[in-house]
């Protein structure tokens, strides 16, 4: 289906889906963070500070983070510098990269999977701190966790795709 998508979808449309993923990167999931508790800052910082160390150093940025839900704007060289690391891919890598984005809430942790800097299982868990830790503390709905690993198997999809050779 993915192969389709690109073929179909992407191939034609390859500036307005770069531009797409990168506009997630304006509101990446691993900007928000929790102010409490304690345990769950911890957990977040621990999956995504090295993701957001590895973006400063490869994409020369640093974007801003925000405690809560209320929006932040990053900065226009921040984008602009996330457009660019987009620039090389093609439409079997963008619409992987696409995928990985809307599963996930974040363009960065999609970057880092096919930088290969962090493995499709690796990003999947930074994408669902949050949500793990809720369950940690009340328990998994049985709908949620089956949505979830439908959702796990299009982003291991994905990934299978840029393992496959889609990547610049």
């Amino acid at each position: 289906r993915l192969a389709n998508t690109a073929i179909d979808g992407v191939a034609r449309r390859e500036a307005d889906v770069r531009a797409d993923i990168a506009k997630f990167a304006g509101s990446d999931l691993l900007c928000y963070r929790a102010g409490g508790p304690s345990e769950l800052v911890g957990r977040q910082s621990a999956a995504w500070d090295p993701v957001l160390e590895w973006v400063a150093a490869t994409l020369g940025i640093r974007l801003v983070l925000a405690e809560g839900v209320m929006p932040v704007r990053q900065a226009p060289e921040a984008m602009a510098a996330v457009a660019r690391a987009l620039e090389p891919h093609r439409a079997f890598a963008l619409a992987a990269l696409h995928t990985m984005t809307t599963l996930t809430g974040s363009a960065l942790l999609a970057l880092a999977v096919v930088a290969r800097r962090l493995s499709a299982e690796e990003a999947w868990a930074a994408a669902h701190v949050d949500e793990d830790w809720q369950i940690s503390q009340w328990g998994e709905d049985a709908e949620a966790a089956a949505r979830r690993r439908r959702r796990w198997q299009e982003m291991a999809a994905a990934a299978r795709l840029i393992e496959l050779g889609t990547a610049p």
